[in-house]
């Protein structure tokens, strides 16, 4: 099976697929993707915009998960005072993209939003909003608060289960993996025959 991996960041929902599978990630930072080069050797790493790449060669896979930033849409953004900044479009372009013209499996993920998310959710599952093209049953996952005072990058790669970065801002890194447990989740939800 060949599998798409956009935003593929140090690959934290990567860490438990399994199986017959041949990953192509997709990271536009240099010094995440050599952290996601050392977590998965053998995964073929591409550094460049995902956004760009899904619409250029989304036919050549059989399953796609898709990630975007979502650092405008989260609902810690919208507390903080500060500049404010447009919702970043990319989320729903890619929804609506995979959902109209890709007919293999597809998944993408984000934070729940500070809005009422303008495309209705498939599930939300932890923290995030997932919207795929199969479906995916709810199952409660053990949380961790980032953002609780004591939580410490260590703790972070501990609960995710994967090597601490040696990166630019590995905290935010850490808080942008998706739990590996849920993952595995979604992905064997995706390979079950509907």
């Amino acid at each position: 099976m060949k599998i798409l991996n956009l935003y593929a960041g140090i690959g934290g929902n990567r860490k438990l697929w399994d199986g017959d599978i041949e990953v192509t990630a997709v990271e536009i930072k240099e010094d995440i993707v050599g952290e996601y080069k050392s977590n998965f050797p053998d995964d073929n790493v591409i550094i460049t915009d995902a956004h760009e790449y899904l619409l250029r060669h989304y036919k050549e896979f059989d399953f796609i998960w898709s990630s975007p930033p979502c650092p405008t849409h989260s609902r810690l953004v919208y507390s903080k005072s500060g500049e404010k900044e447009y919702p970043d479009m990319r989320l729903y372009q890619e929804i609506i993209f995979l959902k109209h013209f890709f007919k293999k499996k597809w998944i993408v993920e984000n934070v729940i939003p500070f809005y009422i998310p303008l495309i209705k959710p498939s599930i939300t599952l932890d923290r995030h909003n997932f919207w795929s093209n199969f479906n995916i049953t709810f199952k409660k996952f053990k949380s961790l608060n980032f953002y609780k005072t004591g939580t410490t990058n260590k703790s972070m790669a501990s609960f995710h289960k994967m090597p601490l970065p040696n990166c630019n801002d590995n905290r935010l890194v850490l808080r942008n993996c998706v739990n590996p447990k849920l993952a595995l989740h979604i992905f064997n939800a995706m390979r079950q025959k509907e």
